[in-house]
């Protein structure tokens, strides 16, 4: 079994988000596995050259009308034997971020469009697709009537790279598909990945169950609907070698559960750091992007009745400016309580994780969800919404000593405030507090019952053609 795994960002070669993990530790699994497997990435301008071997190999467009070529690199992937190719073409590839092409669709058009070419000459068996920028890769390959399969995962249905008609014109793509590959007269890369391969997977199975209906589906949900029988959650996880409390050396004191009050070591340096006074009320832990999906509106309607509790918020994250100027307030006005890191630190997210008693999600939807599974893995304790993966990640802390977690379903500030006060009752209580954290580590979300399941799917992908 050969498979080819596309994804537009790989950690810690490039990473924007919990894709980045997900297709930077999977992969090793599959190995593992015995799956022969590849990665495939766009060469983004923010990698460093050096990292790579350039091949004497270009690859080129074949249904684009603005015929592009692209130079071919390869690598291994971090502390893995995995190869991992890297597409590269200056004019399409003209930023230093990730998604920030001066003309992403047609970046992301072109890069689909070769990929497809490299995944029919290198003879994969199987395309791993992830999220929309990779969705038309899909198309080409039915469009060459390739015969390789595809899965394709979905990680944030509500991201769907939509482009004006103009797109469907540049695409080559014949005019029969067009209805099928676009939205109110746009093309949309998300859906022509949805329609077009053949298998689908997301993130966590509750996320796979809500994304078929309205509310959660974001104007696919009927295609999924139709499409269940096609469509797998399966629950994202975390490469336990690099987050591991015990060797974590982002970390001032390593801990595992059988010496948890090491950990107060990494809060006391963790308030230094930020400059909040010693104490011993609970240190809440935020590493979000800052947007409307994450909650934000209800903290923002409790802030008030927040800064009464005896808690300490650290926030890390950028995001929209509403949210952005509210946590600089709160510091401002409240500096013993809040501290506000508005940036991207992978480094300080390690020690949040490492320091802070609780972790907050009160997500308004989250697919899968990664930073409470971190959390979990460092012994601090998910206060969240009961949604998408965080729903199967979490539960509820009972008089009986089980769960791991707190949370709420009903999407209200209310809510949310109950759920805080509920785990600050816990953490009053000292011993009953330290059975929640070793309930929380005791979780096992490595990723290889993830890996298995990915690998069952791609053998049924694999049995099902042979029967055809």
């Amino acid at each position: 079994m050969k498979v080819l795994f596309v994804s537009y960002e790989v950690y810690p070669i490039a990473k924007v988000g919990g894709l980045a993990d997900v297709a930077g530790s999977l992969p090793k699994y599959l190995k593992e596995l015995g799956v022969e497997i590849d990665l495939l990435m766009p060469f983004h301008k923010s990698i460093d050259r050096n990292l790579a071997i350039r091949m004497d190999k270009h690859i080129k467009t074949r249904f684009v009308k603005r015929e592009f070529s692209f130079d071919v690199s390869r690598m291994e992937l971090p502390k893995s034997d995995v190869n991992v190719f890297l597409f590269d073409n200056e004019r399409l590839m003209d930023s230093e971020e990730i998604y920030g092409a001066s003309d992403f669709g047609l970046q992301a058009m072109c890069f689909s469009d070769a990929a497809s070419g490299f995944a029919v000459e290198q003879g994969y068996n199987i395309v791993h697709l992830n999220d929309w920028q990779t969705g038309l890769i899909a198309v080409y390959l039915k469009h060459s009537e390739a015969e390789c399969k595809t899965v394709f995962s979905i990680h944030n249905l509500a991201y769907q790279g939509s482009y004006g008609k103009e797109y469907l014109d540049l695409s080559g793509i014949d005019e029969n598909y067009w209805n099928e590959i676009s939205e109110e007269g746009k093309i949309n890369f998300l859906k022509a990945g949805l329609v077009f391969s053949d298998k689908l997977s997301t993130v966590s199975p509750t996320y796979a169950k809500e994304i078929q209906t309205k509310e959660y589906g974001a104007g696919l949900e009927n295609i999924l609907s139709r499409r269940r029988s096609d469509l797998v959650g399966i629950l994202n996880g975390i490469d336990y070698n690099e987050y591991d409390p015990e060797r974590d050396g982002r970390l001032w004191t390593n801990f595992c559960q059988d010496n948890i009050e090491s950990k107060k070591s990494n809060k006391a340096n963790l308030q230094q750091l930020l400059g909040l006074p010693k104490k011993d009320d609970a240190l809440i832990g935020l590493i979000s992007r800052l947007v409307d999906q994450k909650g934000l509106d209800l903290i923002e309607d409790i802030k008030d009745e927040l800064m009464k509790l005896p808690v300490q918020i650290v926030v890390l994250g950028t995001g929209e400016s509403k949210y952005e100027d509210m946590f600089k307030m709160l510091q401002k006005n409240y500096p013993e309580k809040v501290a506000a890191r508005l940036t991207f630190d992978l480094d300080l997210a390690q020690k949040i994780y490492g320091g802070a008693d609780m972790f907050l999600m009160p997500s308004r939807y989250e697919p899968c969800g990664l930073g409470q599974m971190f959390a979990m893995r460092y012994g601090t304790i998910p206060v969240v919404r009961y949604t998408g993966g965080l729903a199967d990640t979490v539960h509820e802390f009972d008089p009986e000593n089980n769960g791991n977690g707190f949370g709420f379903v009903e999407y209200s500030a209310e809510k949310l405030l109950e759920a805080l006060k509920k785990a600050l009752s816990v953490y009053n209580q000292p011993e009953l507090w330290k059975k929640a954290v070793r309930n929380a580590m005791r979780q096992d979300f490595s990723w290889g019952v993830s890996a298995t399941n990915y690998l069952s799917l791609y053998k049924k992908i694999l049995e099902a053609s042979s029967d055809a």
